[in-house]
């Protein structure tokens, strides 16, 4: 997500704190957020993907390989 939507993000978040919002505003907001939160997952997922569990044995596995042996 580039900088100026994020900004928008906090903007309308600011703006709700000392106002009521119009209509457009909220959805505007609503829209914003889920695009965010989509985001962060998929960074997540990638993070979490490239992970690597070392046990104390010195083996390693990788998140994404439990995660397959688990589904």
């Amino acid at each position: 997500m580039d900088q100026k939507k994020l900004d928008r993000i906090n903007e309308l978040a600011r703006k709700s704190k000392v106002e009521e919002l119009t209509e457009e505003e909220k959805l505007e907001q609503k829209a914003l957020r889920e695009e965010y939160i989509k985001e962060f997952r998929a960074s997540m997922r990638g993070i979490l993907n490239n992970t690597t569990i070392v046990s104390p044995d010195g083996s390693k596995e990788s998140l994404s390989d439990r995660a397959k042996k688990n589904d």
